[in-house]
Formats: C-alpha cells, sequence, structure tokens
C-alpha cells in the first residue's frame, strides 16, 4: 500500500471505512506495525473521551439497557479452524485488532446518555458538554487525525489526539490528580524563536482542546501554575510531549 493508506488509521478506528477500503487497509495493517499501534491508540482514546464528556446515565435507563444485554441471545463463537503454518517455520503475529464498530457504538451510547435528564444538572452544563463533545468529534474524524503519548519519570501520562489540517489537539492527562493548594496545570504550545502560547487551563481529567495550532508547533507543554494561569510560564513543565508524531513541525 502506497504512503496514503497510513492516513487512513484514522477514519478505520473510527469505523469510518466501507467496502473494497476497508478489506485493502485491513490487509496493510498486518504488516504495518505502525498503522496497527496508531489504530488502537486512537480506538483507545476515542472511548476514553466519549466517556469523559458522558454524564451518567439515570437509574431507569442503566436498568433498561442491562435487561436487554440479559435477554438478547448472543450468537456462538465462530469454530477455530487449524491455522496454516508459513513457508520458512517463521510465524508473523497479527496486529491486535479491536472490533471498532462496536468503538464507534460505544461512543454514540455515551453521547446518548449526556442528553438524559439529570436533577442536580443545569442546562448550561450540558450544552456545554455537548459543545465539548461535539469539538473533540470534529478533532477524531479528521482525515488527518493521529495519536501520540507520552509520560513523565513516574509514569503519569499524556495522550494526544491531533489533526494539523484543523489545527486542533485533544489532550488528556492521566495519573497526575489534582494539583497542590489552589494552582492548577496549564497547557503550553512551544514553537521555535516565539514565546510559550497558553492554550488554557486544565479541569481535572477533563480532556482540554487546543485550538489554533499552526504546523511549526513543536511540542506541548504542562506546568503547574497559580489559580487562574499565567501569561508565561512559572516552573518546569511537569510533562512535555514533542508533536511531529502528529503531523506537525515537519
Amino acid at each position: 500500500m502506497s504512503p496514503f493508506g497510513h492516513s487512513l488509521a484514522a477514519p478505520y478506528a473510527l469505523d469510518a471505512l466501507e467496502g473494497a477500503e476497508r478489506v485493502r487497509f485491513e490487509r496493510h495493517l498486518e504488516g504495518c506495525a505502525r498503522c496497527a499501534a496508531e489504530v488502537r491508540a486512537l480506538a483507545e482514546d476515542a472511548v476514553r473521551l466519549a466517556r469523559s464528556t458522558a454524564a451518567p446515565a439515570p437509574p431507569a435507563l442503566r436498568e433498561r439497557v442491562l435487561s436487554a444485554v440479559r435477554t438478547t441471545a448472543q450468537e456462538p463463537a465462530p469454530a477455530r479452524g487449524p491455522v496454516p503454518r508459513r513457508s520458512g517455520g517463521r510465524v508473523r503475529p497479527r496486529p491486535l485488532l479491536v472490533p471498532f464498530a462496536t468503538v464507534t457504538a460505544a461512543a454514540a451510547l455515551v453521547v446518548a446518555a449526556l442528553f438524559a435528564a439529570r436533577a442536580h444538572q443545569t442546562q448550561e452544563e450540558l450544552e456545554t458538554a455537548r459543545d465539548r463533545t461535539r469539538e473533540i468529534a470534529h478533532v477524531l474524524a479528521a482525515p488527518d487525525a493521529r495519536a501520540t503519548r507520552g509520560a513523565d519519570a513516574r509514569g503519569r501520562g499524556v495522550a494526544v489526539v491531533a489533526s494539523v489540517s484543523r489545527g486542533r489537539a485533544v489532550v488528556t492527562l492521566s495519573g497526575y490528580g489534582e494539583p497542590p493548594g489552589d494552582r492548577v496545570r496549564q497547557l503550553w504550545l512551544m514553537r521555535p524563536g516565539a514565546e510559550p502560547r497558553s492554550l488554557g487551563l486544565f479541569d481535572g481529567d477533563t480532556p482540554l482542546i487546543a485550538s489554533g495550532l499552526s504546523r511549526f508547533a513543536t511540542s506541548l507543554a504542562v506546568t503547574v501554575e497559580p489559580g487562574g494561569g499565567s501569561d508565561r510560564p512559572t516552573s518546569e513543565p511537569v510533562v512535555q510531549l514533542a508533536l511531529e508524531s502528529v503531523g506537525f513541525g515537519e
């Protein structure tokens, strides 16, 4: 497959390929570790991001879903035939693929649950959550959406799904917990020959949507700042992630 095939990882992870194109890309996946890893990362991040934007479903809705699962007949697993051996005595492992149609269905259910009534949630909060869901979906659905991850020395991570064509990225922190005191975690865009530009403040583990990214951006950095944030970083980054692997700074 030509290099164009690599650009299909995001549409495949979001179950947006059909027919011959999907079959052709799945054949490509068998021999492309890079695409297999990118598809897995995109699918995992899509599910995590969808969950982060959703409100818990009301008890009645949850019970209806569980009841449907209990009463729905399950198809038997297909019989496994003997695995043919490859010539040369070497067995090439197949990439671990997730049933990505279920990823899309799960995301749809999560978004639907977002609109279920909750007594303690205001209409404004629902609108904000809905807007965030749309913005995240806009990035994930981009034809050039790519994912990357990084971790600090203590294993705490930052995950990014970004689109150069849309100049946006969805950034998620994991393992950091709440910052001490009244301090906040702030995201910065790093570019050669330019001052760091603030991309916003993290609200707990809620994904931060960074916009206005130019293709010359080289990295994202997270610092701990006084409450309300700072005009420029006042501390060393707790984690910094290069953006070359998602198409920026090339």
